[in-house]
């Protein structure tokens, strides 16, 4: 009975043993590393620079004030388009003159005095030059009448000739005297308008309007007004811009400067997200030789290079694109259309060079490969790797050459 007891006692023990050593054996048992795994694939790919840009009209038109005057409210819009030399944007008056102070005031009264004068002593020496030249034309008749009859010399003849020529010239003379003083006599008069004189200054101005109209330089759209409301402005200043939205829109991006480098005139643009359903070609067609300092928004100082790109596709697939628009700009440094790529993110830097690991039939190996163009996303293969092999993405420091691992599911 004892003996029983004992042998059963020994058999429950050791079964509790065996199944102790079971559950550690399958706690510690090594088990395959859960991984992603990717494809080795041919396909097209890309290799760009991304940079916001913004949408200019490359030739921009300024209306400005040609004179200094009132300008009169505008009564055009943002958007209204216009037509060269034919829609009138704007209209302005000229400027009253300045009010007169009680000095200028005597003296352009003086001037106007001594002008009256001057223009009546132009007068009568036109009238002692008339009497001249009269006299001198009497002479000459009764000497040219004396040389027929032979009492009057050829001499005497010649000297009434030369006598009345002087006269005649005398007389011209005084005559364009007289309208010299009548000039001085009008400035002086203009002297003396001042804002008290409006009659005045209307009578001796330009009756034929009353104001100037300011037409469209080119055609196109308003793109922004300076200047709505009525006011007064000097000669020169600023009113409204005007630009072709349809056909001289362009982008320019402004790229740090060692992208900048990277980039030649001719590339091929890709523009997303502006808004439309699709993608927007262009071309780069200038580069900027001078880089301007910047700060970004975490404060970090940057040189910064303005590209300008062409947009090349029809005006019709950017109708609602404007002046001044956020885009984004994909710059094409380099592409090809069939290319062996990896995923970019199964590379990992060994021995001064790139290396990935291959699942070869559950377990990893680790394998060197020599990549060519990277775009962030892929890699392009040059050797290593063939099509239709699976590499572990984003490889752990727990991944060996020939440890197990097994593919993660997504429950």
């Amino acid at each position: 009975m004892a003996r029983a007891k004992k042998r059963s006692r020994l058999i429950v023990t050791l079964i509790a043993g065996l199944l102790v050593a079971g559950a550690l054996a399958a706690a510690f048992w090594p088990r395959p590393l859960m991984v992603d795994l990717g494809e080795v694939t041919r396909g097209p790919m890309m290799v760009t620079i991304d940079e916001e840009g913004r949408t200019l009209v490359s030739e921009v038109y300024v209306v400005s004030t040609p004179v200094a005057g009132r300008l009169q409210r505008v009564e055009v819009n943002p958007g209204d388009a216009v037509v060269r030399g034919e829609t009138v944007v704007a209209q302005m008056r000229p400027m009253n003159p300045a009010a007169l102070d009680v000095r200028t005031r005597e003296q352009a009264q003086a001037g106007v005095q001594a002008a009256e004068a001057a223009l009546r002593v132009a007068r009568a020496d036109l009238n002692a030059a008339m009497a001249n030249r009269d006299l001198a034309e009497s002479e000459l008749r009764r000497t040219e009448s004396l040389s027929k009859s032979q009492i009057a010399s050829e001499a005497a003849l010649d000297r009434a000739r030369q006598t009345f020529r002087v006269a005649e010239a005398g007389v011209e003379t005084a005559e364009a005297a007289i309208s010299m003083r009548q000039a001085d006599l009008a400035n002086a008069r203009a002297q003396l308008i001042g804002f008290d004189d409006q009659g005045l200054a209307a009578a001796i101005g330009d009756a034929r309007s009353d104001g100037i109209p300011l037409y469209a330089p080119a055609d196109g759209r308003i793109l922004r007004i300076m200047q709505q409301s009525e006011t007064t402005l000097p000669a020169g200043a600023a009113i409204m811009e005007i630009g072709d939205v349809n056909g001289d829109l362009e982008v320019v991006v402004e790229l740090i400067s060692s992208d900048a480098v990277q980039i030649e005139v001719g590339d091929r643009v890709i523009v997303n997200d502006w808004g439309g359903p699709v993608p927007l070609e262009g071309e780069v067609t200038r580069i900027d030789p001078f880089g301007v300092t910047k700060f970004s928004a975490l404060g970090v100082e940057e040189q910064r290079v303005p590209i300008t790109v062409a947009l090349t596709g029809p005006p019709e697939d950017r109708r609602s694109l404007g002046h001044g628009y956020r885009v984004e700009a994909m710059i094409v440094t380099w592409s090809a259309e069939d290319a062996l790529l990896v995923p970019a993110s199964a590379l990992f830097r060994a021995d001064d060079g790139w290396s990935v690991f291959v699942d070869s039939g559950g377990t990893a190996e680790r394998r060197s490969v020599e990549i060519g163009h990277n775009n962030g996303t892929e890699a392009e293969v040059l050797d290593g790797l063939t099509p239709g092999e699976r590499v572990i993405l984003y490889p752990s420091a727990a991944i060996t050459n020939g440890v197990a691992i097994a593919q993660r599911t997504i429950d």
